[in-house]
């Protein structure tokens, strides 16, 4: 099969979107089909790489407009394609709209990532664009039914939904290099409480600072990229006098991410915004048996952690039922142990990396077929 991938960036950038797209691209090629990625490059020249079995078009981009890259390059390139799917990761109107212009595959479907959240001008320009999208694509696929009832979008083609949720390599996380777990544990102490993920408005790591003086534990921030919204958090974190309590660690090699899942007590998903629609980092977390406080925003996150099953769920914002939850998981190993382990068994039956490829590939078998 032919497939073609659509979306706004690729690897070296690193995000929820370009980390699922990577991953899900090399699957198939993996799996012999034959996969292109279009984007946008971070540079004006367009440029064609290889990479883990995956033609990767980088069209030039000429500007960047409210998180939008704008390019023309990729309208050109996109109408040199002919493949047998064209599945596009939504929210990225240029892509959406070269598709409709140029787009000569012979299915589409459209992965419905997130609503446009922050960018309120830019969805009253996009949004007939987009319901007349969804209404036309083969297949459509939403990431957790919670998503699907709750998005204006996804509710009013609901019925031509498939949900397919997101997948990881569970091995990855369950398999930690003890040296590295002890060392981090050496460094930091016990009562490691850990965030994964880019240090974005939505993410809530502020509240989570504004917590600490009611923790007794200590906080790791894995993955942040640095500059003035870490220096704003690490600025909050002295003014409340925890900042001996707050670890800003960085983006992290893959063996140290894994480690550090397994080093920490408790992970945490404070959100505070519809942006953050799914959580991948709560399937990782829950892979390596660690219980799991999220915020629930209304979107899949408490459909990924499930309150008392998996974790504890809070109201977003709250920073006295986040700390209290945070210290009831420290403090009561018989309910840390068990909703770890039902964690785990969670993500090994639901959400491993071969059964989304699966899911995927079934659907682009229907789609063709029908």
């Amino acid at each position: 099969m032919n497939i073609l991938h659509i979306y706004k960036d690729y690897y070296p950038v690193v995000g929820g979107i370009e980390n699922h797209l990577r991953g899900l691209a090399e699957g198939q090629a993996a799996r012999g089909h034959t996969v292109t990625v279009l984007v946008t490059s971070l540079t004006g020249r367009t440029h064609v790489e290889q990479a883990g079995g995956v033609r990767v078009i980088f069209a030039g981009r000429l500007a960047n407009v409210a998180s939008t890259p704008l390019s023309v390059a990729l309208f050109a390139a996109l109408r040199r394609e002919r493949p047998d799917i064209a599945h596009l990761h939504f929210p990225y109107p240029v892509g959406d709209l070269a598709q409709t212009l140029f787009g000569r595959a012979r299915r589409t479907v459209i992965t419905y990532h997130s609503d446009v959240v922050r960018q309120k001008t830019l969805l009253r320009l996009y949004a007939p664009l987009l319901r007349r999208s969804l209404a036309r694509a083969d297949g459509l696929i939403a990431t957790s039914p919670r998503y699907v009832e709750v998005s204006p979008f996804l509710s009013a083609v609901a019925q031509r939904c498939t949900v397919i949720p997101f997948g990881i390599d569970v091995s990855r996380f369950q398999q930690a290099d003890p040296a590295r777990v002890a060392a981090i544990r050496a460094r930091y102490g016990q009562r490691l409480i850990l965030f994964v993920g880019h240090l974005r408005y939505y993410k809530g790591v502020d509240f989570l600072i504004q917590a600490l003086p009611a923790i007794d534990g200590r906080v790791l921030l894995a993955g942040g990229e640095g500059g003035p919204r870490q220096a704003a958090l690490e600025g909050l974190a002295r003014s409340l006098g925890v900042a001996d309590r707050v670890s800003f660690l960085g983006r992290q090699a893959e063996p140290d991410l894994a480690a550090l899942y397994q080093a920490c007590d408790v992970f945490t998903l404070p959100c505070v915004e519809r942006s953050e629609a799914f959580g991948v980092v709560q399937l990782e977390a829950m892979a390596a048996g660690r219980p799991v406080v999220s915020a629930d925003v209304g979107t899949g996150v408490a459909w990924v952690n499930q309150h008392e099953v998996t974790g504890l769920v809070v109201p977003p914002r709250d920073v006295g039922q986040l700390a209290s939850a945070l210290n009831r998981l420290l403090g009561d190993p018989a309910l840390h142990a068990r909703l770890g382990a039902a964690g785990r068994a969670r993500v090994e039956q639901e959400f491993t990396f071969a059964k989304m490829l699966d899911r995927i590939d079934a659907l682009y078998q229907q789609v063709l077929s029908s």
